[in-house]
């Protein structure tokens, strides 16, 4: 049991499979180079102190008193998670939580995933929980759900639990279960900030789920990942509710495709998977913005580039592209200067790699 722990758990970038994840569908995904830091202590009272360096801010509350915060609300995240963990029969003393981030805020790279995800191997460590990582991902998720209010599916802190040094991950939402695949060498993932803040708490992805579940409902399956094209039209659904549950079944047959395109080491093939799923989040999922299809026609025309998407929740945030790594700085200049001209705004690049989960720094 130690007294003093650095705990890190990265954020996340979608690939391939766009809300499928709350449909036990299919994601293919990656962790970032970029997340939450963690400096974390035990305290002799019962009393969980948290503090932050993005806002420079600082909570403190009561282990027997936990309750969401309407001011602090960031701290939600971090104070839900230990909520979760004292009621799943974990025996946790105080601790103060001093938190960094190197992760844009309103990016939609999950910032608030990496820091239930900190949040936890920081308890683990501190108090030698015994949690496997697949659970370990599940708690932070019941307490984004029913702590914080979002209804998100478990993409995010999979996704930060289970990163890979240049490796996908593929993941199954009706299974729960992982699988890496390798990214080819001289491919790079790019992130382009559309300067459009991303919020989830905003109504519009619990209102996509919900649709996405009458669309099962209606067609007589558990969820959308048991449905085929031919149910869909088939059934009786209005226009609406039909082009949501079109984006989920696409989308899961474009990850396995993707999987099977990227083992065969066919980039150009994944780019046009990635191009074909932002079509379907412009069309029939309705999650995009004009500034995202923006960054995905340059992209789309710019040499180097096989294939660019919007990434996460959507309604605002960023586009990850598929790009030959040589090429990175010649893509960014001009793709970061047309959008500029168009638009008027900045976006603002990541050039990341597949890389490694969560961990113990120190």
């Amino acid at each position: 049991m130690s007294d003093t722990i650095t705990t890190f758990a990265p954020g996340r970038v979608e690939i391939l499979g766009n809300h499928t994840d709350y449909n036990l569908g299919f994601v293919l995904s990656a962790a970032i180079h970029l997340g939450v830091t963690i400096e974390a202590s035990r305290l002799s009272k019962d009393i969980l102190e948290i503090s932050s360096e993005t806002n420079q801010r600082s909570i403190s509350i009561e282990l027997s008193n936990l309750r969401p915060l309407t001011e602090d609300a960031w701290a939600n995240y971090p104070i839900g998670v230990i909520k979760v963990l004292l009621a799943a029969g974990f025996r946790l003393g105080g601790m103060r939580l001093d938190v960094s981030s190197d992760l844009p805020l309103g990016a939609g790279l999950s910032s608030s995933a990496a820091l239930e995800v900190a949040t936890v191997m920081a308890a683990k460590a501190l108090f030698d929980l015994e949690i496997a990582r697949m659970p370990l991902a599940q708690l932070c998720q019941k307490a984004e759900n029913e702590f914080v209010g979002v209804h998100s599916g478990l993409l995010d802190q999979a996704s930060s639990v289970f990163g890979k040094y240049h490796e996908l991950i593929l993941l199954d939402f009706l299974n729960v279960t992982v699988e890496t695949v390798s990214l080819p060498a001289n491919a790079s993932l790019l992130l382009l900030n559309s300067g459009v803040p991303h919020e989830l708490t905003g109504g519009e992805y619990n209102e996509r789920r919900k649709q996405c579940m009458l669309a099962a409902k209606s067609i007589g399956v558990a969820s959308l990942r048991d449905a085929a094209l031919a149910q869909l039209e088939s059934a009786h659904l209005d226009e609406v509710t039909r082009r949501r549950a079109l984006h989920i079944i696409g989308e899961n047959d474009r990850v396995l495709q993707g999987v099977q395109a990227l083992r065969s080491n066919r980039l150009q093939r994944f780019g046009e998977l990635m191009l074909a799923s932002h079509f379907s989040s412009q069309v029939n999922f309705e999650n995009s913005t004009s500034y995202l299809d923006i960054l995905v026609e340059l992209a789309r025309k710019t040499p180097g580039v096989f294939g660019s998407r919007l990434t996460g929740g959507g309604f605002g945030g960023s586009t990850v592209s598929l790009i030959e790594s040589v090429c990175a700085d010649e893509i960014v200049q001009r793709i970061s200067r047309d959008y500029h001209r168009m638009t008027g705004a900045n976006c603002s690049p990541i050039l990341t790699e597949p890389s490694e989960g969560a961990r113990i720094l120190a």
